[in-house]
C-alpha cells in the first residue's frame, strides 16, 4: 500500500511538472471572450505565447481585448446560435492557422437562462440557452476537429459546476449535462486521433457573482406573462 502511495505521488510530482514547449506558433482558439474567465485566459495565454485566436459576441468585447493584449492575439465575432457565424469563424481560424492545425479548442459561453419553474417556461427560454451553451458549441467543436486532429491538438471545455445541481427549470443545467455527455464520449471518440478533450469544472468566480436583482426580474417576467389560470394555481403565496 505504502509502494503505490509513494508511486502514485511520484507520478502526480511527475505529471505537474510538464509544460508545453515551443509555443511559438501554438494556436488556441476561445470562445466567450467578451468578459470574465474567458478574456482572462485570452490574456493570460497570449502573455504566455500562444497564438490566441478570440472570438467575442461584441465589437466593444473585441476592442477592449486587443487594446491589452499582444499585436498577435486576433479577435473574430462569434454567435454561437448562428449557424452562418459560425461557419464564418471557422474560415477564420483556418486562416490564421496556416495548415498547421489548431493546438488548442476552449469552449467557453453561457446563454442566457430564465430561472423559474419549468411549468413557467416557453420552449424558446430553453432555446435562448441551448442554442449557444450546448448546440452552439458542439457544432463549431465539430467544425473544428479537423484542425484539431492535424495538430493532434486538445479540447478543454469550461462547465460551470452550479449547472450540474439541477434545482431550477430551464435550459441551464441541461445544457452543462448536454455538454458533459458530449465531451466524455468525444474523449474516446478522438483518442484514435491523439486529440485530448478534458473537461474543468469550476465554481463561482468574482467577476460573475450572481446579481439577485436580475433572477429577480426575470422571475417576476415570468410571473406576468403566465395565464391567470397557472397564476392561480400557484398563488401569491408560491411566488
Amino acid at each position: 500500500v505504502l509502494a503505490s502511495i509513494l508511486s502514485l505521488t511520484i507520478y502526480w510530482i511527475i505529471r505537474d511538472r510538464y509544460r508545453v514547449r515551443n509555443l511559438n506558433g501554438k494556436h488556441v482558439f476561445i470562445t466567450g471572450c467578451d468578459t470574465g474567465l474567458g478574456n482572462s485566459l485570452a490574456k493570460w495565454l497570449d502573455k504566455k505565447g500562444f497564438c490566441v485566436i478570440a472570438a467575442c459576441a461584441t465589437e466593444k468585447g473585441s476592442q477592449e481585448l486587443q487594446w491589452c493584449s499582444s499585436l498577435s492575439l486576433k479577435t473574430v465575432k462569434l454567435n454561437l446560435a448562428d449557424s452562418n457565424s459560425i461557419a464564418r469563424a471557422v474560415v477564420f481560424v483556418t486562416e490564421q492557422t496556416a495548415g498547421k492545425g489548431l493546438f488548442g479548442l476552449v469552449s467557453n459561453a453561457e446563454g442566457t437562462a430564465p430561472v423559474g419553474p419549468s411549468d413557467w417556461l416557453r420552449i424558446e427560454d430553453f432555446h435562448s440557452v441551448l442554442d449557444v451553451s450546448l448546440l452552439g458549441l458542439i457544432e463549431i467543436t465539430l467544425k473544428l476537429l479537423p484542425l484539431l486532429k492535424k495538430a493532434e491538438g486538445r479540447v478543454v471545455n469550461l462547465i460551470n459546476s452550479k449547472g450540474l445541481m439541477a434545482f431550477v427549470g430551464g435550459g441551464y443545467s441541461l445544457s452543462k449535462w448536454g455538454m458533459e455527455a458530449f465531451s466524455d464520449t468525444l474523449r474516446i471518440e478522438m483518442r484514435h486521433f491523439g486529440v485530448k478533450v478534458s473537461i474543468v469544472e469550476h465554481g463561482f468566480f468574482k467577476a460573475e457573482e450572481v446579481n439577485s436583482d436580475i433572477i429577480e426580474k426575470y422571475l417576476f417576467k415570468l410571473w406576468n406573462r403566465l395565464t391567470p389560470e397557472i397564476r392561480d394555481s400557484y398563488g401569491e403565496k408560491y411566488l
